[in-house]
């Protein structure tokens, strides 16, 4: 198993969900925490512990972002008009990294970073190797020519335990992808129940 892999493995039982809804996490087996107290973690959790554990599903969700890297995001997402919870996702689905995660060009959040990392993305025909590039409304994520029969995105593109959000038109046969709209909470499909609500009081009262 490699590292990444036991990292996005550890999030999920740190978390005790299932937060990509992969068919593989140990979640499905058992519902308790990492390590030899884990059953016994079962507490109520406090207003900190429960905004907390927002605020570290969420960044866990997207690559366990950094807390440096996170409260940047949180900190536009704030400055921009509007809802700062709706903000935070919709600059958080903008990342390249989510782009193509969300498109089924790889499978997993992870391996998407890595895959942008690694010089294999265009977006409106120029390489862009920066997972937090933000994307625009109208560009298009297409993968080069010399990346699209690489055996990691054949076998993405087939997956069927998720589908291709609307606000993103996705071309398997072109491997090609639009980012149509930045979409609302409510339009993203996450597995699990995300509360940026709770991240938002957590940044107001830390």
């Amino acid at each position: 198993m490699t590292k990444r892999t036991s990292a996005k493995y550890k999030i999920d039982r740190r978390m005790g969900e299932n937060i990509w809804g992969r068919a593989k996490s140990p979640v499905n087996r058992r519902e308790y925490g990492p390590g030899q107290h884990g059953q016994r973690r079962k507490n109520k959790l406090s207003d900190f512990g429960t905004q907390l554990r927002a605020k570290q599903k969420l960044k866990g969700y997207y690559g366990d972002l950094t807390e440096k890297q996170f409260r940047r995001i949180f900190g536009e997402a704030e400055r921009v008009k509007g809802d700062t919870g709706e903000n935070l996702v919709g600059l958080l689905e903008r990342r390249l990294d989510a782009i193509v995660y969300r498109a089924k060009f790889v499978p997993t959040i992870f391996a998407a970073r890595q895959f942008v990392n690694h010089g294999h993305v265009e977006v409106n025909g120029q390489r862009v190797n920066i997972p937090s590039y933000r994307v625009k409304e109208g560009d298009v994520i297409s993968i080069r020519e010399r990346s699209r029969q690489l055996a990691i995105v054949l076998e993405a593109v087939a997956l069927t335990e998720r589908d291709v959000p609307d606000y993103i038109e996705a071309d398997h046969n072109k491997m090609t992808a639009t980012f149509v709209r930045t979409p609302a909470l409510g339009d993203i499909p996450y597995a699990v129940q995300m509360e940026p609500n709770l991240v938002v009081e957590f940044y107001a009262k830390n």
